[in-house]
């Protein structure tokens, strides 16, 4: 055909022409449906692509270091971690955080009595000998300078989005050392209804104490 439609011997531009509004309603709807199927598999994508995180296969040797000072602070934090955390050995507690222990998780006062008071109550757990055996999976330990210690491990959680399931995500611990034993502390604690924040160097709120998995 040519650049129109003949109409009555007179050609009618295209852009004169009116469209069925069916056609339009129809077209519209069809539109409308692939967006949301494409929106739909986006959120699949989104939300089902994330690699589970786990721990590494040695933890200890991420404890260690060639500078005496920062040696003593990552085995400092490996003991908070994994003896007090983990396993609630919370009565030697003194051997590894300062009587002060400036504490930046919202749901706890600093002290190491605080700390005591409220993880300590309960005996604590024998601790596997296998490091491949602990309940807290390690991530990762980085540092700054010889006094800052980061400690990344693997937390699991229940799955709003599916009821009965679960997913993991990282938890961290950062300490400030004073002469091997940790004097300040942050990580990602969050103050929430009904429930104390989370450890004092320890899991998430919500979740109980020396809780890793």
């Amino acid at each position: 055909m040519g650049a129109g439609i003949p109409v009555t011997g007179e050609l009618v531009p295209p852009s004169h022409l009116t469209p069925c509004p069916g056609y339009l309603t129809i077209a519209t709807m069809k539109n409308i449906f692939a967006v949301g199927l494409l929106l739909a598999f986006a959120s699949i994508n989104l939300y089902g692509q994330a690699a589970p995180v786990v721990g590494v296969a040695d933890p200890t040797s991420l404890f260690t270091d060639k500078d005496p000072v920062l040696h003593k602070n990552k085995q400092a934090a490996m003991h908070i971690v994994i003896d007090l955390l983990g396993y609630g050995h919370w009565n030697e507690a003194d051997k590894w955080l300062t009587e002060r222990y400036i504490q930046h998780n919202p749901g706890f006062a600093s002290g190491r009595e605080t700390v005591m008071r409220a993880f300590g109550t309960t005996a604590g757990r024998p601790i596997p000998a296998d490091p491949k055996d602990w309940s807290t999976k390690v991530v990762a330990v980085t540092t700054q300078g010889n006094d800052i210690v980061c400690v990344a491990t693997v937390s699991t959680r229940p799955d709003p989005r599916n009821p009965g399931q679960t997913y993991t995500t990282t938890h961290f611990d950062m300490w400030r050392f004073v002469d091997g034993k940790a004097d300040e502390h942050w990580d990602e604690g969050q103050i929430t209804a009904g429930a104390r924040g989370g450890g004092p160097g320890g899991p998430p709120a919500g979740a109980p104490a020396g809780a890793r998995q």
